[in-house]
């Protein structure tokens, strides 16, 4: 039974009316904290929902009041998504979700959220950066476009020159310095690396790559050129970039290395002898 108060009618101890009261909410009690006595009962849970299935992972998240809304995807991440049946009624492959529900470009959203917030892990960048990131790339063409980023790019300059108006972009000489430094390479490298990315733009050999690929590309054409060679997996941990993606710009810049070192940088190993991959 519950003891409430004649005036203010409000729960409280008959023994202790002036103690303040815990309130269990998974038992949807309140108790004393003085005697321990149950004063009240019915006690709304506000917290999660929880349950146990026997044919679940140990590790699975047992919540199911579902994930936060995300106010970037179109549906606001509450489609519908059922989940593997088990058993003699189930269908399918019970390892993967029926996610028909589930747009095509929420899913293309979703997955570059994924990368964006990968990457972000790497540089220990604090969420708000990666807030402002999916919000940008939400606002790209890139994310719904079936175009090449060769084409948005040379659209993208048309516009510019239209409006005769000029925008901050973001150039592999961002990066050079950083990457270097973390890869201990000395001064010469880094001088000839940001040469060869510069050139590499200015010739337009390597349209359409992020100037983070071009960049790690520049850097692995250096230092093999030098008594500092770096592989593609070091540099891929530092800059942040799959192997793949270095090796697409080093293949483009491959076929003029003549053209992109400096003039006064002083060989080790010679162009001729450059990984080929």
């Amino acid at each position: 039974m519950e003891s409430r108060r004649p005036l203010d009618n409000k729960i409280c101890c008959p023994e202790h009316p002036e103690a303040s009261l815990i309130e269990d909410y998974r038992a949807g009690d309140q108790i004393c904290s003085e005697c321990g006595l149950v004063v009240g009962d019915r006690v709304i849970d506000v917290g999660s929902e929880w349950r146990t299935f026997s044919n679940e992972k140990a590790n699975s998240d047992p919540s199911r009041v579902g994930g936060p809304e995300n106010p970037l995807l179109n549906g606001s991440d509450l489609s519908t998504i059922i989940g593997p049946a088990t058993g003699s009624s189930s269908f399918g492959d019970s390892k993967y979700p029926n996610r028909r529900s589930m747009s095509s470009s929420d899913r293309a959203l979703i997955h570059a959220f994924r990368e964006i917030s990968n990457m972000a892990d790497k540089r220990n960048l604090p969420k708000t950066i990666v807030d402002r990131a999916n919000v940008l790339f939400k606002q790209e063409i890139c994310a719904v476009s079936n175009i090449s980023k060769k084409e948005i790019g040379r659209c993208f300059k048309l516009i510019l020159k239209a409006l005769e108006t000029s925008v901050d972009l973001i150039t592999t000489g961002d990066f050079m310095s950083r990457f270097c430094s973390n890869l201990n390479l000395p001064p010469r490298v880094q001088k000839a690396a940001t040469h060869i990315a510069r050139k590499a733009v200015d010739l337009d050999i390597v349209p359409g790559r992020s100037p983070i690929s071009v960049a790690a590309a520049a850097i692995y054409m250096a230092s093999q050129a030098s008594d500092d060679k770096k592989t593609q997996k070091e540099i891929g941990d530092i800059a942040g970039v799959a192997d793949v993606t270095i090796r697409q710009s080093y293949k483009l810049m491959y076929p003029r290395a003549k053209e992109l070192f400096p003039e006064d940088f002083e060989f080790s190993t010679p162009v001729e002898l450059l990984p080929a991959l």
